[in-house]
């Protein structure tokens, strides 16, 4: 019959009437994590040594900062009282016609579909940027044919994923910086290129919307603000918002041209 031991130092095997100590080694403090030196508040020290783990606590304070901000994986505001115009808080919550102290804004609401989502717009353009390099159609992303057709679009983060999942940057420059965009509470992915039904919502908007931007120190939507939408006409050209012809949305050669990247974050 064979017995187990166990001690804090070793083991000890008992096998017919004789004992054998099997000796382990005493496990380092660096090689278990406890890198530091000095103490840390809500640090771990090591059982072996006068050594502290300190990655914890602070992986710790960096969670709770996203929980509190919102972002990918924190727990979201409450945006039932989210409308068009409202500033758009980096803890996903908004005020209409008003500003919160102590908040941080990082855009404005410029469609909600009375079901509780909508989109907003980030507070100021992120540069100039063609579409794409180069002729082509994004596959799998629908084409619009008419003015009419293109400002149903609403699919702005849908759109994006399909552009993006075609080609890098160089390929696809438009909706790639808009992929890239990061605010408080938010991070790299949750910002898309508008479709081109969100800059008709703008449209129709358009007081509403500006009067937000004012509040939440953004910049306003200009008579001379050209957009990229993250909508496609064909191979060739795509849809962008200029805010002062009569149709408010036009088509342009889309690799051609430049125009202004201003992402939007779905809630």
């Amino acid at each position: 019959m064979r017995k187990i031991l166990s001690a804090s130092a070793g083991v000890m095997v008992m096998s017919a009437g004789t004992v054998y100590a099997a000796c382990i080694p005493t496990p380092s403090c660096s090689s278990l994590g406890y890198e530091s030196s000095s103490s840390c508040e809500g640090g771990l020290k090591c059982p072996f040594g006068n050594a502290w783990n300190c990655t914890l606590v602070n992986k710790i304070t960096e969670i709770e900062k996203i929980i509190q901000e919102g972002g990918a994986d924190g727990n979201k505001g409450d945006t039932s009282n989210c409308v068009v115009g409202s500033i758009f808080y980096s803890d996903w919550t908004c005020s209409f016609n008003s500003f919160i102290q102590g908040k941080m804004p990082i855009g404005v609401v410029v469609y909600v579909d009375g079901q509780g989502h909508g989109q907003v717009m980030a507070l100021k353009s992120i540069g100039e940027y063609k579409w794409s390099l180069n002729a082509g159609d994004v596959p799998g992303l629908n084409n619009f044919d008419s003015v009419s057709s293109a400002s149903t679009d609403l699919q702005s983060c849908s759109n994006t994923a399909l552009i993006t999942a075609a080609g890098d940057k160089k390929a696809y420059p438009a909706a790639w910086t808009a992929h890239e965009y990061m605010t408080g509470g938010t991070s790299a992915g949750d910002w898309c290129l508008p479709a081109a039904g969100i800059m008709t919502s703008i449209n129709n908007n358009m007081e509403l919307v500006n009067d937000g931007f004012a509040l939440a120190g953004g910049n306003q939507l200009e008579s001379r603000s050209d957009l990229w939408s993250s909508s496609e006409k064909n191979k060739s050209d795509a849809w962008y918002s200029n805010f002062y012809s009569n149709d408010r949305v036009n088509e342009l050669t889309k690799y051609f041209f430049t125009n202004e990247v201003r992402p939007v974050l779905e809630f």
